[in-house]
C-alpha cells in the first residue's frame, strides 16, 4: 500500500501527535459554517491551538463544494501537530467524505507525514471515509532510486472493528490496483497464477491452476492465449470457505466470481487503431485483479458463504498462431462460436470461465466481470459501471452495495430483439454482433454471455469505463483502479 491506516481514540492527546489534523465543515446557506467531528474535539481543538477555525475559514471564502480544504498552520508547546486541514463536507454525504478523504489524502501523498482524521462520525462513514483515505493517496512506480514515502492516516474513532474492516478492504483494493498496473512484459498468466498464490499463502484459500493440455476443453482460453510467445493461458480457481461455519457445508450460499484476465490486448490480427487505444491494455485483466483480491478480503472477514473465483487468464497477441476472424472455437461444454472480430477476445475467455461454472461448481450466484466494451464507457463514462441481469432482486442487491461501497453500477437491459445480432450461418452463433447490427455492442455482448450462465442467477458487469482512469479522479488514481473489490465485498458480505 502507499499508506498505513490506523484507528486512533477520540481524543485531544492523541490527535496533537499528528503533523497536522483534518476536521471537516459544512457551510450553511446562510453562509455560515459549522464543524464536523466526534465528541468535542474540535472545541478542544480550538482551545489547545487558540484558533477560532470559522473565523479562519471566514477569509478564504469557501464555495462549501466537496473536496474544498484550506490549510492554516498552528503550533503549540506540547503538540507536534503543525498544520490544520479544513476540508469542506459539502452535504454531509456519504459519497462527500469520500472526496473529503482523497483531497486530504492527495495533500500527503508520497510524503512522510501523519495525519489524524476527525471529520467523520457514523460507523459507515468513518468505514468509507477511512478507506478512501488509503485510495487517495495511491501511488505505483518501478522508477529506480529511493521509493515514495508513505504517509500514516489515523481515523478518529473507537471502533475497532470498523477500522480493521477498512484496512482489509483498502489493502485488497491496492491488490487488485498494483496487478493492473504491473506492465504486461512482467505480467503473464503464469505471473498471474504465481501472484494467486503467492495471495494464498498463510491463508485457507485454495488454489488450482490449468495450463497446457489441462486447457483441452477451454476452447475460448486457447484460442485466444495460444497467440502468444508468452507461457500460455492459464485457468486460475481460487476457493474461498468461512473457517467457522454457521451451517453444513453444503448449505451456504455458493457465489461464482469469473473475471476476464487478458494480461495485455493487442486486438490479435483486428490490431487495435490507432495504436494509442492499445496503451492501457495491460490493464484488461482487472476483472481477474478485482476478483483475486476481493477473496483475500473475504478470507480476512470471514462472511459464511462460499465463493469460488475463477481468472480466465490469456494475452491477445499478434502472431502466426493467432485466431482468425471466421475461426469457429468449441466453447467448454460444447457450444461452437464463430468469430468475427479478434478483438473482442474477453467475451471469449468469459464463455469458458461461466460454462464450467455451470456445469461443474452449482452456484447460487454467478457473477462476471470484465473490462468488455467500449460502449459501456461511452454509455456510462468512468463513474458507473454497467449491470446485465434479468434478475431483478439481484440487481438491486448490488446497485445497493454500489452505492454504499461507493464501487457504483448501472441496471441495463438485456433486448432480446437484439439476439439476432449474434446469428452465424455455420456455428451455434457468432461471438460478435455483426457490423452494423443495432450498435449496442455492450447489450450483446452481455447476450453472448448470457448464453453460457445456464439458468443461473446471472449477473454481468461490465467495467470497461470504471476498471481504468485516465486522471486521478476522486478516489480513484490514473490508471487501475481497483474497481469491482468494494462492490464485490460489500455484496458478498451482506448475503448471510
Amino acid at each position: 500500500m502507499s499508506s498505513t491506516l490506523y484507528g486512533a481514540s477520540v481524543n485531544l492527546t492523541e490527535a496533537i501527535k499528528a503533523d497536522s489534523i483534518a476536521v471537516g465543515f459544512i457551510k450553511k446557506d446562510s453562509d455560515e459554517f459549522s464543524f464536523q467531528g466526534p465528541g468535542n474535539l474540535i472545541a478542544e481543538i480550538e482551545k489547545h491551538f487558540e484558533v477560532n477555525l470559522v473565523d479562519e475559514l471566514s477569509f478564504f471564502k469557501p464555495t462549501g463544494k466537496s473536496g474544498e480544504i484550506f490549510e492554516i498552520p498552528v503550533s503549540a508547546k506540547d503538540a507536534t501537530t503543525d498544520r490544520l486541514y479544513l476540508t469542506s463536507l459539502g452535504d454531509a454525504s456519504t459519497p462527500a467524505l469520500r472526496i473529503a478523504a482523497t483531497t486530504i489524502a492527495r495533500k500527503v501523498r508520497g510524503k512522510k507525514a501523519t495525519v489524524y482524521s476527525a471529520c467523520a462520525i457514523k460507523k459507515h462513514d468513518i468505514r468509507e471515509h477511512a478507506i478512501a483515505l488509503t485510495m487517495g493517496a495511491y501511488l505505483w512506480s518501478l522508477k529506480s532510486g529511493k521509493p515514495a514515502d508513505v504517509p500514516i492516516f489515523y481515523v478518529a474513532t473507537d471502533d475497532k472493528e470498523t477500522v480493521n474492516a477498512a484496512i482489509t478492504i483498502s489493502k485488497a483494493v491496492a491488490r487488485a490496483r498494483n496487478l493492473a498496473h504491473t506492465p504486461s512484459n512482467i505480467k503473464t498468466p503464469a505471473w498471474m497464477a504465481s501472484q494467486a498464490k503467492e495471495f494464498a499463502k498463510g491463508t485457507d484459500l485454495k488454489i488450482t491452476v490449468l495450463a497446457g493440455r489441462e486447457l483441452k476443453d477451454f476452447g475460448g482460453l486457447r484460442a485466444v492465449g495460444n497467440s502468444s510467445p508468452n507461457p500460455g493461458p492459464r485457468f486460475i480457481e481460487v476457493s474461498y470457505s468461512p473457517k467457522a461455519k454457521k451451517a453444513s457445508h453444503g448449505a451456504l450460499p455458493h457465489v461464482v466470481l469469473v473475471g476476464k484476465g487478458i494480461t495485455f490486448d493487442t486486438g490479435g490480427i483486428n490490431l487495435k487503431r490507432p495504436y494509442e487505444l492499445m496503451i492501457p491494455m495491460k490493464s484488461d485483466m482487472a476483472g481477474a485483479a478485482a476478483i483475486l483480491a476481493t477473496l483475500t478480503a473475504l478470507e480476512e472477514l470471514q462472511p459464511n458463504v462460499r465463493v469460488t473465483a475463477l481468472m480466465m487468464c490469456a494475452e491477445n497477441a499478434m502472431s502466426g498462431t493467432a485466431q482468425r476472424p471466421s475461426d469457429v472455437i468449441s466453447h467448454y461444454g460444447g457450444t461452437t462460436v464463430e468469430v468475427i472480430d479478434t478483438d473482442a477476445e474477453g467475451r471469449l475467455v468469459l464463455a469458458d470461465g461461466l460454462a464450467y461454472a455451470d456445469i461443474n461448481l452449482d452456484p447460487d450466484y454467478l457473477v462476471d466481470i470484465a473490462t468488455l466494451t467500449g460502449s459501456a464507457t461511452v454509455g456510462l463514462g468512468r463513474q458507473y459501471a454497467a449491470m446485465y441481469t434479468r434478475d431483478d432482486k439481484l440487481a438491486k442487491q448490488l446497485s445497493k452495495a454500489g452505492a454504499e461501497s461507493g464501487d457504483r453500477v448501472w441496471h441495463m437491459p438485456l433486448i432480446d430483439d437484439y439476439k439476432t445480432a449474434l446469428a452465424s450461418d455455420i456455428a451455434d452463433f457468432n461471438h460478435n454482433a455483426k457490423k452494423g447490427a443495432f450498435s449496442a455492442g455492450s447489450v450483446t455482448a452481455a447476450l453472448f454471455l448470457e448464453h453460457f450462465a445456464g439458468n443461473r442467477r446471472w449477473v454481468h458487469l461490465d467495467i470497461a469505463g470504471t476498471g481504468r482512469s485516465e486522471v486521478d479522479a476522486g478516489e480513484n488514481p490514473k490508471g487501475g483502479t481497483g474497481f469491482g473489490v468494494r462492490l464485490l465485498t460489500e455484496w458478498i458480505m451482506n448475503l448471510t
